[in-house]
């Protein structure tokens, strides 16, 4: 990543979803001894352990405690152009394992899911609350679920008794009508997916930050997203073609080695395309 990006002494950068600041961190050190970040992270605990990890760098960087979306608006304030972006898709480590918000389906968990706690809308309450039309469009829409009429009858049936809470019962639930994937995928994957997507508004915030964000890349500067399913893909690489101020630099994805996802099974779905800015 920071090699397509070209990290370089004083440059000015974003990482997008600082997450516990790994990218952040990497960044920082490949732009010593002068180079600036601007990072923004909507979960608190995240930010608040990214804020500790950074410590060492302290002057040369800002989190922000926003959505990525909003890095568009915040730099135009700060009057900046970056000369790199990075934009990881990914779920972090700590809201899986550690959040307890039920974004995984092995934990017996309240089925929450917001990434930032202040937005309203959890996951129990779509599932509770959508009709079964409404449950089967956000199952196809947001997760591209093939059994999405199965599923979506089966909650129906099953919150007639009582309210699904956590997300054990989500995924057991899940399980019960859908048999295990070809590939090896939990059938609830995709369930929970669609969930998550349309509870934080991922898709919507993607779209509007790429929209934005060659307004603030310096001409010759870079944005890549690493994305994790196809639903992020195809709106990347759909924005990276059709976007003139932008020059596609990675004709194909690129997919991490067998040794990155040997180090990190999570990476093995990890697509990352990478854009340059026009000259002006």
């Amino acid at each position: 990543m920071l090699a397509f990006l070209r990290v370089k002494p004083g440059g000015i950068y974003v990482d997008g979803t600082v997450g516990l600041a790994g990218h952040s961190e990497a960044i920082l050190k490949a732009s010593a001894p002068d180079g600036f970040l601007y990072g923004f992270e909507w979960d608190e605990v995240s930010y608040g352990l990214a804020l500790k990890r950074l410590v060492p760098y302290e002057g040369r960087f800002r989190i922000f405690r926003l959505n990525f979306s909003e890095a568009p608006r915040v730099l135009k304030e700060e009057k900046v152009l970056a000369d790199g972006i990075v934009l990881d898709l990914g779920l972090s480590s700590f809201l899986i394992e550690a959040s307890g918000r039920g974004f995984s389906f092995r934990r017996d968990e309240p089925l929450d899911m917001r990434m930032d706690e202040r937005l309203k809308l959890r996951a129990r309450d779509l599932i509770n609350r959508l009709s079964y039309p409404q449950l089967v469009e956000l199952l196809r829409n947001y997760g591209e679920e093939p059994a999405a009429k199965r599923i979506a009858k089966a909650i129906v049936e099953a919150r007639k008794k009582k309210p699904i809470e956590t997300s054990l019962e989500l995924a057991r639930l899940v399980e019960g009508v859908v048999r295990r994937r070809r590939s090896g995928q939990h059938p609830a994957t995709l369930t929970f997916q669609a969930l998550r997507i349309a509870v934080n508004r991922e898709l919507e915030n993607l779209g509007k930050f790429l929209a934005e964000a060659p307004e603030i890349l310096k001409p010759g500067g870079r944005l890549a997203v690493i994305s994790f399913h196809s639903l992020e893909d195809r709106i990347v690489k759909r924005a990276f073609r059709e976007d003139p101020r932008l020059e596609v630099v990675t004709k194909k994805p690129i997919r991490p080695s067998t040794e990155e996802v040997r180090r990190n099974p999570r990476a093995r779905s990890a697509r990352m395309r990478v854009a340059e800015r026009c000259g002006l």
